[in-house]
């Protein structure tokens, strides 16, 4: 694949609007591009991921190259101009992340089957779904296809993600998404007790006292606990009591208790609502509440929790979910070794950089499963992800292949060998 045939398999794919859950058209597309282009196995597979697949099925050692195909919205015309950079493909997509997933697939093809089989090295590409509607469904499947007993898990990995051409990212913050919902019967405006919304500004500044406190010594964005409002609504329902509905995200830290900051959130409402005790409504809540006790763990990943604090007037609802933790790796491995080798092929004068992300990617899904050497890498500026500026400069997006190619080459031998 020369140049030329990479910049059309980036232009189509990024012309294909893919948005969370609606991927189907661009995962297609996608895998008759990778079996046009040499791909032995290409194929969407049950979660609707593009799939393709060089070497021997059975091979002893495999690679996993893990981008993805969603999108947020927005509506960015695709069309190639000229920047200060050099000639550029805007649209939404081109940097986050279908300008590094195209990077794989052109990068794969260019080694070809006769390269993996040669290693016996099985190199999979994966468009996964659902990365930015933070379920990571695509992620989680192939998580657990390559769980060790289905089939052996990878040895390396790669997460399609915005970097630069030469740098590469070790880590991703940890994330939680909290909702606070306060209720209590309606009053008068003109009346002595505060509304109901007041509670929701009381949630934030507790949630910034939090953030004050932890962030008390750590100076580096990567090692804070960092809160944002997402959402603010009241209303009233036909039961005549008010709500409001505050809803934040919170990027985490590394090693951060997750379960000791939503006892310490528990306690807050405990202490608002004039009442220790907490329930759950229904059957199945009081079930989970049941193994709370036994086990005293309220988050964990894929499965959302709740829990209610209620008053003689007053109820507060706690709802977590959408929850990873941080993930760094380390720089001494072979697929760091590899890149570093990869860069100095390309351009012997650039020296590789390497990156902490305060943001989330599928790395904080499948790393700590694997727990191989992963990094993230792609072409683009990071900064233009979700704008209505995005674009990819078509020279990075080269080097990119290139440098991807060449590190594949050089991690072949290596894991051969091992």
């Amino acid at each position: 694949m020369d140049r030329a045939a990479a910049i059309e398999l980036l232009r189509g794919l990024v012309a294909i609007p893919s948005l969370s859950h609606q991927e189907a058209e661009a995962s297609a597309w996608l895998v008759t591009q990778m079996a046009a282009s040499g791909f032995e196995r290409a194929f969407v597979d049950a979660a609707g991921n593009a799939v393709g697949e060089l070497g021997p099925v059975d091979a002893t050692q495999t690679v996993v190259l893990l981008g993805h195909i969603d999108t947020v919205p927005g509506n960015v015309p695709v069309r190639i101009e000229a920047t200060p950079a050099g000639d550029a493909l805007y649209g939404r997509g081109s940097v986050d992340a279908k300008g590094p997933l195209a990077t794989f697939v052109a990068a794969a093809t260019r080694l070809g089957g006769a390269w993996a089989h040669a290693h016996n090295l099985r190199l999979v590409v994966v468009g996964a779904v659902e990365e930015e509607a933070a379920s990571s469904k695509g992620a989680r499947f192939i998580r657990d296809r390559f769980n060790g007993v289905r089939e052996p898990e990878p040895v390396a990995c790669v997460i399609g993600e915005p970097s630069g051409w030469n740098r590469i990212t070790l880590g991703y913050k940890g994330r939680l998404l909290v909702e606070m919902e306060a209720s209590q019967p309606m009053a008068h405006t003109a009346g002595p007790d505060a509304g109901v919304a007041v509670m929701a500004v009381d949630f934030w500044n507790w949630l910034s006292d939090y953030a004050a406190h932890f962030n008390a010594g750590h100076h580096k964005a990567f090692e804070q606990f960092q809160p944002s409002l997402r959402r603010l609504a009241t209303f009233t329902d036909e039961a005549m009591h008010d709500h409001v509905v505050a809803g934040v995200g919170i990027r985490l830290p590394l090693d951060f208790d997750a379960d000791g900051f939503a006892q310490e959130l528990r306690s807050w409402a405990a202490e608002r609502v004039g009442k220790q005790e907490s329930r759950r409504a229904g059957e199945r809540e009081k079930g989970l509440e049941l193994a709370l006790e036994s086990r005293s763990r309220i988050i964990s990943p894929e499965t959302p929790a709740m829990l209610t604090v209620s008053g003689a007037s007053m109820s507060i609802t706690l709802r977590f979910s959408a929850y990873e933790p941080a993930w760094r790796g380390d720089r001494s491995n072979a697929l760091v070794r590899s890149f570093l080798q990869g860069l100095r092929e390309v351009a012997p004068e650039e020296k590789l950089g390497f990156v902490l992300k305060t943001g989330t990617s599928d790395m904080n899904v499948v790393a700590p499963a694997w727990r191989c050497p992963i990094i993230a890498y792609g072409p683009g500026d990071s900064s233009l992800d979700h704008t209505p500026h995005e674009h990819l400069v078509l020279d990075e997006y080269w080097r990119a292949v290139l440098v991807l190619e060449q590190t594949l080459r050089t991690l072949g031998q290596a894991v051969s060998q091992t």
